[in-house]
């Protein structure tokens, strides 16, 4: 009865008071009555009377008593006030009353009013409030108990904590304050929060309950919205230390993570691996989490390592490390690995995920297989066997390099690790800085750091070791050097010749006939003759075409079965050199040979691809301008580097005067002022269809030993890269158009292709095709597969895992629209050619 009685004489102080300010009394009474509703918030020593009245005031009249000091913010007694009386009366009832319920209406309050010195004075108040520590009072009263809002209030404050910067930042741009700003408020919030719990380890030894479960959606609603990066930057440091030797800290951040909703709990786990310092501080900060929550557990052990795979190789350590450092944990670990195995060993995976992805797992396989213990390691033998043949299979088929240096690392590591029948395998690859990163993997790290420890000492050793070893070698060369005197009679002691630049004395002589040359590569086995001939045929075709057009075809067809039999250095180089040249030189018929013989039987992929190299050389050959070479017999003086004097050139007067003409005089616009270029002939341009056609033909039919649209998806990945380049070659070509609309047809049967290398070069087919064909062809002879060709071109580019694919998808996309563009703004042209 005494309570009612008591919070009926407060509702009625509180009504007086509303009164006073409502109607703008005299100072005198204004002051009294911001002084009454203050001392409701006194913290100071207080009776069981002022207690039941104070809390009171803050649960019921609060809230409406700082709203009508907000609506009363333009009273003429308000800016009669001092400044101390402003911070005492005014601001404090802001700073002393409960936190939630301030910050609520202090954040509505800047959202509602517009620029003016009253919303510079909420501003200020707003930072006062964070600057203060107000906010983690806020969380630590939501820790000692749950307070009895409804779920609708807890929500808003909890908006309006985690968007602040952005609520501020979209109201007072562009004159935020610095506490406002991302960059400054979640490292406080982290701050505060770190606050809260420190007072919640307290409260436990003390023996009193506490609640984490708004501290938890606090943090998991900053982390959904992207800024777990900032804020755990700031609390993992700190978690770690305090969780290293404590007991009641590590509970609390198990309670802490166990109440993190479970639709923020991937933000969380995400943002909690890249900041903690390595797998024990993991450990010690979320427990067996993994074991408890269904989320965390898919986040941990399929998400992080399957899904995505944007991480360093530190992620992929501290996940890894913290399913093995515990015993409950290491059963996770060995069905990580199998997932993992399985993912790598997939042949559609290693087809059709980016290469990116397939490293990722590449290194999540290598992380388990060092992890695991002998005895884990005989139970899950013959399942790592399987991955590890079926895998490499997978991997040494492809035709990326980057993949099969994947899968040799990664078998030799397998089988060391395994050691079967102690053997292991060893493949040659280039030690590129994949591979080593993949190599490194095997060696665990130890510790919470990423990197080991540097051993002591170790400087100190570096440093002594050079001075050794040169001491060393000079008391070994001092003898040598420094007694003359010796008795040794010996021929070390003489001193060698520099004999770096001599030259070998070889017997055989370079032939001078082109025949001549082509005998010896036919019929003779003396290594020197046929190195010779070999170097010197290409000068030889190129300087006696007549020659070389009598025997072009016999020649090319022996360097295409020639082969490397006396290890000759550069043979493979040498030898497309020349067929090059042969092709440039009779370009008809060792085109046609060539190309015929592409699809003949009995010739390896090597020959195939040799044929390929050899005419997409010679057509880039003959689409160059042809440059002029002076005959040192013909006119000696053209190959002097004396520089003319320049009166003894006629014309040079001429230039003189035209130059000063052009210096002195002004015109409106002026264009390129470069001597023109002269016309060259393009000797591409009218044999193209003999390149380009004859390829085409048979490409669907698989002979004995080759199968162009199976497995032998390297060849077929080049032939269009080489359509693609004869296509490019003949732009402004009269059989441009037709070459388009061929290749078109063709590369649409593969567009969709297994493997990235043929798709890749579909695209590169189809960019030289619209790059090349004249634009008005693309909407006369190719308007019915327009449409269908933008719309695979879209998905290219949105959906293919392999990024060069979305890249020329793009760049496709790009000069498709230009042409159309561009046709379409010239009705005319089309109309006359439809």
């Amino acid at each position: 009865m005494e309570s009612l009685t008591l919070k009926a004489e407060v509702r009625l102080t509180v009504a007086q008071c509303y009164r006073t300010l409502t109607r703008g009394s005299d100072g005198a009474d204004v002051v009294a009555a911001l002084r009454t509703l203050r001392s409701y918030l006194d913290d100071g020593a207080q009776s069981a009377t002022t207690a039941v009245q104070r809390a009171e005031f803050r649960r019921n009249h609060y809230t409406r008593t700082i709203q009508l000091l907000v609506h009363n913010i333009q009273a003429d007694w308000l800016h009669s006030f001092t400044a101390a009386q402003r911070a005492e009366l005014w601001d404090g009832l802001f700073l002393q009353g409960p936190p939630d319920q301030a910050l609520l209406v202090l954040m509505e309050a800047i959202g509602n009013l517009r620029a003016s010195t009253n919303l510079d004075h909420l501003v200020l108040i707003t930072e006062t409030f964070l600057q203060s520590g107000r906010l983690g009072d806020l969380l630590w009263l939501y820790c000692q108990a749950a307070p009895s809002d409804s779920p609708q209030l807890r929500e808003t404050l909890l908006g309006r904590i985690v968007a602040l910067p952005d609520l501020t930042a979209n109201k007072l741009h562009p004159n935020n304050k610095p506490i406002f700003l991302p960059q400054q408020y979640y490292p406080l919030l982290a701050s505060e929060m770190l606050s809260a719990l420190d007072r919640t380890c307290q409260a436990l030894r003390e023996g009193t309950d506490c609640s984490l479960t708004f501290v938890a959606e606090t943090l998991g609603k900053a982390c959904m919205q992207g800024h777990s990066d900032v804020l755990l930057a700031a609390m993992a440091p700190r978690l770690s230390v305090c969780t290293r030797s404590d007991m009641v800290w590590q509970r609390v951040c198990w309670k802490l993570l166990e109440n993190v909703p479970q639709r923020w709990m991937e933000a969380v786990l995400t943002g909690l691996v890249q900041a903690v310092s390595g797998p024990d501080a993991l450990g010690r900060i979320i427990g067996n989490l993994v074991l408890k929550n269904k989320k965390a557990q898919f986040v941990i052990t399929h998400k992080l390592l399957l899904l995505q795979y944007k991480y360093e190789t530190k992620v992929l350590r501290t996940v890894l490390g913290y399913l093995a450092a515990d015993k409950e944990r290491r059963p996770m670990l060995i069905q990580v690995l199998r997932s993992v195995s399985q993912a790598w060993a997939n042949p559609s995976a290693v087809k059709h995920t980016p290469l990116e992805q397939q490293f990722y797992v590449s290194k999540a396989l290598l992380l388990s297989v060092s992890l695991l213990k002998d005895s884990e390691l005989q139970e899950l033998r013959s399942e790592l066997l399987q991955c590890m043949l079926g895998g490499m299979q997978s991997h040494l088929d492809s035709s990326v390099v980057r993949i099969r240096h994947m899968g040799m690392v990664v078998g030799e590591c397998l089988s060391s690790r395994m050691d079967i029948n102690e053997t292991k395998l060893t493949f040659e690859y280039d030690k590129d800085e994949e591979t080593q990163e993949l190599l490194s993997l095997m060696t665990p790290v130890t510790g919470d750091e990423s990197e080991p420890e540097t051993v002591p000492g170790a400087d100190s050793v570096c440093e002594v070791t050079p001075p050794t070893v040169s001491s060393q070698n000079k008391s070994v060369d001092q003898p040598l050097t420094t007694n003359p005197d010796s008795d040794l009679d010996s021929d070390d002691e003489l001193t060698p010749y520099d004999m770096s630049d001599d030259k070998e004395i070889c017997q055989a002589s370079p032939p001078r006939y082109l025949r001549d040359c082509l005998e010896t590569l036919m019929t003779s086995e003396d290594a020197a003759r046929v190195e010779l001939s070999l170097r010197v045929a290409e000068s030889l075709v190129r300087t006696n075409i007549f020659a070389a057009r009598e025997i072009s075809v016999k020649m090319t067809k022996v360097l295409l079965h020639m082969e490397d039999k006396y290890s000759i250095n550069g043979f493979r180089l040498l030898r497309q050199a020349t067929m090059v040249a042969l092709a440039v030189t009779d370009c008809i018929p060792v085109t046609q040979y060539l190309t015929t013989e592409f699809y003949s039987l009995n010739y390896s992929l090597c020959q195939r691809l040799d044929i390929l190299e050899v005419l997409a050389s010679a057509a880039q050959e003959l689409s160059k301008p042809i440059a002029k070479k002076s005959d040192p017999l013909c006119c000696p003086a053209a190959c002097t580097d004396v520089t003319p004097y320049p009166g003894d050139n006629p014309v040079h007067w001429r230039q003189v005067v035209e130059k000063r003409i052009q210096s002195k005089t002004k015109r409106l616009s002026k264009g390129v002022t470069q001597p023109p270029v002269k016309a060259t002939p393009n000797r591409y341009a009218p044999v193209a269809g003999h390149f380009f056609f004859p390829l085409l033909r048979n490409y669907d039919k698989p002979q004995a030993t080759f199968d162009l649209l199976g497995s032998d998806h390297l060849v077929l990945g080049r032939l269009i890269h080489t359509f693609g380049l004869f296509m490019h070659l003949a732009v402004n070509a009269p059989i441009a158009a037709q070459m388009g609309c061929a290749l078109l047809d063709f590369v649409w049967a593969v567009r969709y292709h297994a493997d990235q290398m043929v798709r890749r070069s579909v695209l590169f087919a189809v960019c030289s095709v619209f790059l090349s064909m004249p634009s008005q062809n693309l909407l006369v002879d190719l308007d019915d597969q327009l449409f269908e060709t933008r719309t695979w071109l879209a998905d290219v580019a949105e959906g293919d895992p392999d990024a060069d694919c979305r890249s020329l998808a793009v760049q496709s996309l790009v000069l498709l629209d230009k042409s159309l563009k561009k046709q379409l703004q010239d009705p005319p042209s089309l109309g006359s050619r439809s």
